[in-house]
């Protein structure tokens, strides 16, 4: 039986801890203003700052390059906390080698085919950066700009409204887009992201969240123990360049089958060709919802072992699942700790990838004098 957040102050003892200091802990972090502070500064001189906000349990780092979660923390059943998101502990390995951890994406999460869409008949030729393909907005998308940050305290939330325009013709996308991005934590720790975006022309635009988690805490091992449930009954097949073929395969009987929780590990290697074309996951579920006016539960994941759980409602339509498997054993996160395959794990909330080039898709085209607003809540427990 899953248990609340609540419910977890009466398993503090074994931690050393007392209902009473969890309790004057959450009420104490409650309307607090997040707290900016330096992070380094780039080779052009522009300062980074890191803002970290805490609420209901709930510890925040985010840093203005890349709108990065730099670090989430979170209690396990007897209330100690971890990290689970996976990261980097200076500015220059963000910079240098990030694949995009914790990041802002944009303009496009995802990928394009080719790098190449049409839009009213007119054809326009993006950054790429996957192969020929483009990738999560180009060489330099949201992931890599300088975002500027306020903070808020409002009633009982706390959080950060980032801001950045993306100026016409950036990484080859048209329009100039305006771009404001939300995170807030709620009362009972809750992490909920809001984005909007208005154009001056044309576009097309996928915004998402790239955390990359380890329930366990980031650094302490694999997640293939950890338990998925995923709110589909069809995801897109790819091709070798990870785009989808325009198919929407059944689930059952194949190991993308996540309706009913299972380790995620079980059938990572059943062998299937999707999975022998992506070394494992990296597909995205096409969820039984569709799009919905407000945000609705479409995924659970579970780590047995800390007990930690994190549950996903969002209004978009598709879910990306990325197994890690690109981790290779080169990149050292916060805690000192080696990244390798199946370290991580991301869940990003978004429209299908090269929906701009398969018409059967859910559109992903904003016009000027429409407001593009999306939002996804991330909800944690024991």
């Amino acid at each position: 039986m899953e248990l609340s957040r609540r419910m977890v102050i009466a398993g503090t003892a074994a931690a050393g801890l007392t209902a009473a200091t969890i309790g004057s802990a959450q009420a104490a972090s409650a309307g607090r203003k997040p707290v900016r502070e330096p992070f380094g500064t780039l080779a052009d001189g522009t300062k980074v700052h890191r803002w970290s906000l805490e609420n209901g349990g709930t510890r925040l780092k985010v840093l203005s390059y890349g709108g990065i979660v730099q670090s989430l923390e979170i209690p396990d059943r007897h209330g100690r906390y971890a990290n689970v998101s996976l990261g980097f502990a200076t500015l220059d390995d963000y910079v240098a080698k990030s694949p995009y951890f914790g990041a802002t994406i944009g303009r496009y999460g995802n990928r394009i085919a080719q790098g190449r869409f049409t839009l009213d008949g007119k054809a326009h030729q993006l950054s790429v950066n996957d192969g020929v393909n483009s990738l999560h907005g180009g060489a330099k998308g949201f992931d890599k700009r300088i975002w500027d940050v306020e903070p808020f305290v409002k009633g009982s939330a706390v959080g950060l409204v980032l801001h950045y325009t993306s100026v016409d013709g950036e990484m080859g996308y048209p329009g100039t887009l305006r771009v404001k991005v939300t995170f807030t934590l709620g009362r009972h720790g809750d992490w909920r992201i809001d984005y909007e975006a208005t154009t001056d022309k044309p576009t097309v635009v996928n915004l998402t969240n790239h955390t990359y988690w380890n329930l366990g805490g980031e650094g302490t091992g694999g997640i293939y123990d950890h338990e998925l449930t995923i709110a589909a009954s069809r995801y897109t097949p790819t091709d070798s360049g990870l785009i989808p073929t325009g198919e929407l395969a059944e689930v059952a009987g194949t190991p993308f089958d996540f309706r009913e929780a299972k380790p995620i590990g079980r059938d990572i290697r059943a062998g299937h060709p999707q999975q022998v074309t992506a070394k494992g996951y990296d597909h995205n579920w096409v969820l039984d919802k569709g799009v919905t006016a407000r945000p609705e539960h479409i995924a659970t994941l579970r780590d047995p072992r800390s007990g930690r759980t994190l549950k996903i409602a969002t209004d978009q339509p598709g879910l990306q699942f990325y197994s890690g498997n690109f981790l290779d054993g080169t990149l050292v996160g916060t805690s000192g700790h080696t990244y390798r395959q199946g370290d991580g794990l991301c869940l990003e909330t978004q429209h299908f990838p090269d929906s701009p080039n398969e018409p059967s898709f859910p559109s992903t085209v904003l016009r000027p004098g429409q407001t593009y607003h999306t939002t996804t809540v991330h909800s944690f427990g024991v």
